[in-house]
């Protein structure tokens, strides 16, 4: 066998490492708002938002020491972590906000409009070369949500639309982690990313104590309690972590299009925890996010592809 032949060899063997990766930590990332769902009936999602940074950042405090990149941070690092961390806030928050009344399958098919926001975001922000094709995939993709939306706003009203802003703040947040990847660790991305966002809930915690807030007034969680926080916290940096070595095996524009499977775990999830499946109007605004999104992300491979351009791994 020739060295070339080996190389091809070993390279199809990475891809596939990160593609199975990959399908791991997806199936595995709804158990997260699963046990968000379990623990906000007693605890608010302020603080299950707070549990989840400290346990990730606890988790990833020996790691980052190992790899000697704990201190690699200046002014603008710095500043550029805090606005991340902000952001992952306002995102979780959001969406851990939703799911106190929402299916955990209909909430994350929702934030699945994260893609195409990002698409347009890009267009903008970063002057992305974006043609008609995409645009008009991010106007069937926001028709799609749309059918998954009105009935919910049907049903819980304007708290309905709360996944959309959590999947704007993730698209803002993928925007500057493209800016900062370039030259960061990936871990320690995800380090920092857990201090600033485990600080800025602390402060949102202090300052809603007392005020009977369901989002940000914090309470002594009980045993069972207790066990759904480390749940999330676990399945988050488990889900984090497998993601990161799937994206380090695997280029971005192969394993993009898996991250659609997280609808289905979810939908299987939320039916073996809480018997619950969405009906048909949302299964097709389902299926017309999922078609726009896959487009979306066929037609990008195929344009960087002409470009000779790679395509940028996110640090998740």
């Amino acid at each position: 066998m020739t060295d070339n032949a080996i190389s091809g060899t070993a390279r199809r063997d990475d891809v596939s490492l990160g593609m199975s990766l990959m399908v791991i930590s997806v199936l595995l990332a709804p158990l997260i708002d699963i046990f968000s769902k379990l623990a906000i009936a007693t605890v608010p999602s302020g603080e299950i938002t707070g549990a989840r940074f400290v346990l990730q950042a606890l988790f990833l405090l020996p790691i980052v020491a190992m790899r000697g990149t704990l201190f690699e941070l200046t002014w603008k690092k710095t500043a550029l972590h805090a606005l991340r961390g902000a952001l992952l806030v306002a995102a979780m928050l959001s969406f851990s906000t939703t799911l106190k009344v929402m299916e955990v399958a209909d909430a994350i098919a929702i934030f699945f409009v994260e893609p195409i926001m990002l698409t347009i975001l890009g267009s903008i922000f970063l002057k992305e070369t974006i043609g008609w094709r995409r645009y008009t995939a991010c106007g069937v993709g926001f028709f799609g949500a749309m059918l998954v939306i009105q009935p919910s706003l049907q049903e819980v009203g304007l708290i309905a639309l709360l996944p959309v802003v959590a999947a704007f703040m993730l698209a803002v947040f993928l925007l500057v982690t493209r800016l900062v990847a370039k030259n960061e660790d990936p871990w320690s991305m995800q380090f920092h990313a857990g201090i600033w966002g485990m600080l800025f809930c602390a402060v949102l915690l202090f300052f809603g104590k007392g005020t009977g807030s369901d989002i940000l007034d914090p309470v002594m969680p009980d045993s069972t309690a207790m066990l759904y926080l480390l749940g999330v916290g676990v399945t988050a940096t488990i889900s984090g972590i497998l993601g990161v070595y799937a994206y380090r095996a695997a280029p971005a524009s192969v394993l993009a299009p898996l991250q659609y499977l997280e609808i289905v775990s979810a939908t299987i999830f939320g039916w073996l925890v809480f018997d619950h499946l969405p009906d048909a109007l949302k299964w097709l605004g389902i299926a017309i996010i999922i078609g726009s999104g896959l487009y979306i992300i066929w037609r990008e491979r195929r344009v960087n592809k002409s470009a000779g351009i790679a395509p940028v791994s996110p640090a998740i």
